[in-house]
C-alpha cells in the first residue's frame, strides 16, 4: 500500500529538499511496482561530446529509488543512499530521459531499488542501476 501519491511526494520534496526542483525532473507516474520520471534534458545536462552526463544519470538513479521508497514508507527524509551501482549501458542523446524505479525490498532498515533509464525510444536502455537505502529506525 502507498503512503505517498505523486502530490504528497513533491510537497514533500518541496518541504524538505527545495533544491530539487533545480534538477527539472518531473514524476509521471506512480504504482504500487513503478514510479516514473522524466527529465528533458538541456546543455547544461551534457558532457562534452554531446551526451547526457553520468552524475545527472546517478542523481535520477539516486531520486527515483528515494521516491519509490518513501512513497512506501511515508515522508522519513533521514532515509540515505548507502550504495548506488550503476552500468552505462549506451550513451543517451540530448532530450527527454525517462527514469523508472521499483523495490526489489523494503526492509525494517534497508530498502532495495531497481532503476532502468533511457532515452526518446522506450526499448533503449541507456543506464541501470541498484540502489540501497539506509531507513533510520522508526519511533
Amino acid at each position: 500500500m502507498l503512503r505517498m501519491d505523486i502530490p504528497a511526494l513533491e510537497r514533500f520534496l518541496a518541504d524538505n529538499f527545495p533544491q530539487a526542483e533545480a534538477l527539472g525532473f518531473q514524476m509521471t507516474a506512480l504504482d504500487e511496482e513503478h514510479i516514473a520520471l522524466s527529465l528533458t534534458t538541456s546543455a547544461a545536462h551534457l558532457r562534452p561530446g554531446g551526451t547526457v552526463s553520468g552524475p545527472v544519470m546517478m542523481t535520477m538513479a539516486d531520486t527515483a529509488a528515494y521516491l519509490i521508497i518513501l512513497a512506501h514508507l511515508g515522508p522519513v527524509a533521514l532515509a540515505v543512499t548507502t550504495n548506488l551501482n550503476i552500468h552505462f549501458v549506451r550513451k543517451p542523446a540530448p532530450g527527454p530521459l525517462h527514469v523508472t524505479a521499483r523495490l526489489l525490498k523494503l526492509g525494517k532498515r534497508i530498502a532495495v531499488a531497481e532503476v532502468r533509464l533511457g532515452g526518446e525510444q522506450a526499448d533503449a536502455l541507456c543506464a541501470h542501476a541498484t540502489v540501497t537505502y539506509s531507513i533510520p529506525p522508526q519511533r
